[in-house]
């Protein structure tokens, strides 16, 4: 199957499962429809004008360190905007969506997105979103937040102690039992838009379905986990090359998350007053955060990354075990 007729498939699933979701949950929750919740008042949005630059800022770091930015907007929403953990992790899954589309477009164009991989990793991720999504507006608050603190500090603790997808060698832990499962697949062949041809064997796709699934629901609970989880294994584990196994993870993400903030927002009374100085704040520093971030030391921006989330989950933590 071409590369074109894959996109047009997977884009085909995609928005039929997008659609199914959005009306079940109207039928489900009673709630309307997003674009006809109540608008919010103008002295609201302008009160929230400092969401703006921090967004810049967040989205700059996120796609400069090559991280997923609901790590930035998730505490920041809650901690510092106040909004209650299913809020939050709803708007900073709405605010990726967005930030990711420039990323998701150069890779597109740069045609390493491997789409067979994809089609399957989303299997796993997609169904896991949607419960995670819904589970998030029926656990306790106060529960919600200790998740997300552990959950930030476990994603942290992979950013600062995991080599970076592009440090790892392909297949380096693939193991001898998943070795001889892929021994019969199919080679894979991706051929780039700048000419260069990737060809590996295709790995057992059980484990990597398992591993979105996993990554989905984590990141429909917490709005973060699904990239960190896939990307990792599909290099040391499935032998992708890193720059077909980044942007294919980025593909997975981008329609995943668009799947989980749609939940989110039709779960509750969408904050459209956060999202709306968000949205062109990632915007901008995603503009300028890929083209910067070429110059900045990948692994060390990782690291501190990592130390970062790990001690916001840390005072996440703290405030609500010491409350």
């Amino acid at each position: 199957m071409s590369m074109n007729s894959r996109v047009r498939r997977v884009g085909l699933v995609s928005a039929g499962l997008l659609a199914v979701v959005a009306v079940g949950g109207v039928v489900a929750g009673g709630t309307s429809l997003p674009g006809l919740a109540p608008p919010f008042s103008r002295a609201q949005f302008l009160a929230h004008w400092w969401i703006f630059p921090a967004s810049v800022a967040f989205s700059f770091v996120a796609l400069a360190a090559g991280v997923s930015g609901a790590l930035f907007f998730s505490p920041f929403f809650m901690l510092v905007v106040g909004l209650t953990p299913a809020q939050a992790i709803g708007a900073g899954l709405l605010t990726e969506v967005f930030g990711m589309g420039n990323g998701l477009a150069n890779y597109v164009r740069q045609g390493v997105v491997d789409y067979a991989t994809a089609e399957w990793l989303l299997l796993g991720s997609v169904p896991a979103i949607v419960v995670g999504s819904v589970a998030a507006h029926f656990v306790d608050p106060t529960v919600l937040k200790l998740l997300f603190g552990v959950g930030l500090l476990v994603l942290g603790g992979f950013l600062a102690l995991y080599p970076s997808p592009e440090e790892s060698d392909p297949g380096e832990r693939e193991g001898e039992y998943l070795r001889e499962r892929a021994e019969g697949n199919p080679e894979t062949v991706v051929e780039a838009a700048d000419g260069e041809v990737y060809r590996y064997r295709t790995c057992w796709r059980p484990p990597g379905v398992a591993l979105s699934g996993v990554g989905g629901f984590v990141t429909g609970l917490i709005s973060a986990g699904l990239p960190e989880v896939v990307t990792t294994q599909l290099v040391v584990r499935c032998r992708l090359p890193p720059r077909v196994a980044v942007a294919t993870s980025v593909f997975v993400l981008a329609v995943t998350a668009s799947i989980g903030a749609a939940i989110h927002a039709l779960s509750a009374t969408p904050v459209w007053f956060v999202v709306a100085w968000s949205v062109p704040g990632v915007l901008v520093g995603g503009t300028v955060g890929t083209r910067v971030g070429k110059y900045l030391p990948e692994e060390l921006m990782e690291t501190g990354l990592g130390v970062v989330f790990g001690l916001v989950g840390a005072v996440v933590l703290a405030v609500e075990l010491l409350a």
